[in-house]
């Protein structure tokens, strides 16, 4: 199902996407107080009227599936099932929302006054906001938004007060409950606050999970939360997590309600606010508690420019299409309804395969902007800066007409590989491109006509938080911080050349150009980066055909029955695929390199992190080690979570903690192949 549902389109040329409406236009131009204050009145589900909170927590407090709980948590723990129940109350009223106009006309006031002044325009695409419309009348919706910024929830809830559509009760983390008055605030805009874990505590999942299925199954609002369960810090897809998709989809498996509408969203950000913060925390420095305090010293960035927001509307996917032929929901009729159960293996293997098709919507309607191309090349140039020893010297950087040229060159191939792509082709290029490096002025340095990263590496202080006298360890970290800063922009594009990439770089480690040696080899580099990238279960085929059919129809490659050849004109495309690449291949090598040579028997996942982040400091600092995106603990926490998936590396439970058993061998082999030393390549694609 989900290999059909994404490589729906052979030709990623053929797609038809929406055009977009700048809804700050008519703010500038009208009263922000009228706006607010407008008459509201939403098309609901079946035209039914909205019920009021309370009415909605004793709706779940008085269903068959929580009373069953509270009976068997009673018989567990001795407690009168009275006492439960009080419990399982509280539970509900720390949860609840407690929507009311009154607040989210106060929010609409307060964020047309901070979206006017930090962002040049919020463009959306009108027609996804007709279809969601009329999805929202015929069957219960569920949005589910990208994640990347704390400003997604709250731009999602103006759009849809913006455009008369219901608003969303939102799953939100209690570490926003704790803000003094602006947690209430949330909580009275559809905001219902959820832990981070729920352990194995029965009675809080089955309060959680029966709240949201009454809201869904009675349509009493749409239902938004994020399929990442958190904010992306590197602008990647992140894994989805199943739990709340697992709660959306019951009422439909169980016959509850008779299809449900999922509706991607896709919320592109030309300039992240949290950029450097985000930065920051890939490097070891701890997030900062949400506070309301922390909210109003956050005041300075009311002061900056961050650009233009994209939002797409996907098409709504209807649940009941996904489910034929996938699910057989006569298992249902087996237990009563309010039973609770585990999925079984076909349902948890539909909700995974639905879960990986949705993430895919969401990317390939993410809007890219000329900043991310220009990102993508001044990576590349920097590494090679540091290839050839220019790190310090006057031709380091890109001249701005080279830069220029690069940039058209790739947004030629962005569109011929189907990208969603951002760029006005009114203006003249050398202006598009100086007016992105304006914008994102605070990761470049413009000097003699040439551009490069702000990034020094011998001399005078440069880059966010550099100071004079820093050593070695401390400038290097702060180099990391823009280049990190830089490849979140780089990460935008990834889903739009991974699988080209994956097969460029295939080619490089291959035994020759065989095909089934390359097939090979693209399988190995697909099953280890599987945490890395958001790649479907069971389509390492489609995955191959599609890079092939792009490299071959775009020039880059010749394949015939037995070979993958590169053209001469595909040079220039296969080393900017490869160099792509090239980070997270050695960011996994090092690591690799980290089990077999220093690796501790002692070692655990919680000092995992800081053991390789201190080995890779020194590689660094010695030079023999050249990305410092290596540094990321996003990278390196989804190279260790590939490596015991593979079985690689163990983990053994002991007395006292759970440590990390390390297979050298295997280690040691995975390593070679990645290097592209060729004699353990059959070895090692054998393994996985």
């Amino acid at each position: 199902m989900a290999s059909e549902a994404v490589y729906s389109h052979r030709d990623p040329m053929l797609k038809k996407r929406d055009d977009f409406e700048d809804i700050l236009e008519e703010r500038r131009n009208c009263s922000d107080l009228r706006y607010a204050l407008k008459c509201y009145t939403p098309v609901v589900y079946k035209g039914l009227t909205p019920c009021k909170a309370g009415v909605l927590k004793n709706m779940v407090l008085q269903s068959d599936q929580l009373h069953y709980v509270i009976n068997q948590v009673s018989k567990e723990t001795g407690k009168a099932p009275e006492d439960v129940q009080e419990e399982a109350s509280a539970i509900l009223e720390e949860m609840a929302h407690r929507m009311q106009l009154s607040t989210v006309r106060f929010f609409a006031f307060t964020l047309c006054k901070v979206f006017k002044t930090l962002f040049r325009s919020i463009c959306v695409n009108e027609e996804g906001i007709q279809r969601l419309q009329q999805a929202i009348q015929e069957h219960p919706v569920v949005l589910l938004p990208s994640h990347r910024s704390y400003m997604d929830f709250l731009l999602m809830s103006y759009i849809l007060f913006t455009y008369d559509l219901a608003l969303p009760v939102i799953a939100a983390g209690m570490d926003f409950m704790g803000m003094k008055i602006v947690g209430e605030m949330l909580r009275m805009s559809g905001a219902f606050f959820i832990r981070r874990s729920f352990g194995g505590d029965k009675l809080y999942w089955a309060v959680f999970s029966e709240y949201v299925k009454t809201i869904l199954k009675n349509g009493l609002a749409p239902v938004e939360f994020f399929l990442e369960g958190t904010r992306s810090r590197t602008a990647k897809s992140l894994t989805p997590k199943l739990g709340l998709l697992n709660i959306v989809m019951d009422p439909f498996l169980k016959g509850e309600v008779f299809d449900i509408n999922v509706v991607p969203v896709s919320i592109s950000y030309e300039r992240i606010l949290e950029e450097t913060l985000y930065a920051r925390e890939l490097l070891g420095v701890p997030k900062p508690k949400e506070s309301t305090s922390g909210l109003f010293k956050a005041r300075r960035v009311l002061s900056e420019d961050y650009g233009s927001i994209h939002v797409y509307f996907g098409q709504p996917v209807s649940v009941r299409s996904l489910a034929e032929g996938r699910v057989n929901r006569c298992q249902f009729n087996l237990t009563p309804r309010h039973i609770p159960k585990r999925p079984s293996d076909d349902v948890h293997s539909f909700v995974n395969a639905a879960a990986y098709r949705l993430v895919r919507a969401q990317e390939e309607n993410m809007v890219l902007k000329p900043w991310v191309l220009l990102a993508s090349l001044l990576l590349q140039n920097h590494h090679q800066d540091l290839d050839q020893d220019r790190a310090a010297g006057p031709e380091r950087g890109m001249g701005l007409d080279e830069l220029t040229e690069e940039a058209l060159w790739l947004r030629d191939v962005c569109r011929q590989y189907g990208a969603f792509l951002h760029w006005p082709d009114h203006v003249p290029p050398s202006e598009v491109v100086s007016s992105s490096l304006d914008l994102h002025r605070g990761l470049v340095r413009i000097s003699e006509g040439r551009v490069r990263l702000a990034v020094e590496h011998a001399a005078g202080p440069s880059g966010p938080g550099v100071h004079p006298g820093a050593g070695p360890e401390e400038q290097l970290l702060n180099q990391a911080v823009v280049v990190l800063s830089c490849a979140s922009y780089r990460n935008q594009a990834l889903h739009v050349f991974l699988r080209p990439a994956l097969l460029a770089s295939a080619m490089h480690i291959a035994t020759s150009s065989n095909k089934q040696e390359v097939f090979n080899s693209f399988s190995f580099l697909r099953n280890m980066f599987s945490n890395e990238f958001i790649l479907c279960p069971g389509a390492t085929m489609q995955d191959f055909e599609e890079a092939c059919f792009l490299l071959v129809k775009t020039g880059v490659l010749q394949i015939t029955e037995q070979e993958v050849l590169s053209t001469h004109r595909g040079h220039r495309t296969l080393a900017f695929l490869t160099r792509m690449m090239d980070p997270f291949l050695q960011g996994y090598q090092v690591i690799c390199m980290f089990l077999c040579e220093e690796a501790s028997e002692a070692l655990t996942e919680k000092t995992f992190i800081p053991a390789v982040r201190g080995f890779m400091v020194k590689q660094l600092l010695s030079g023999r080690l050249r990305y410092t995106e290596v540094l990321s603990s996003d990278l390196q926490k989804n190279a260790l979570a590939a490596l015991l998936r593979l079985g690689a590396v163990l983990k053994t439970k002991g007395a006292d903690q759970t440590t990390l058993k390390v297979n050298r061998v295997m280690v040691n082999s995975l390593e070679d192949t990645l290097g592209g030393k060729l004699p353990t390549q059959k070895a090692a694609v054998a393994r996985l």
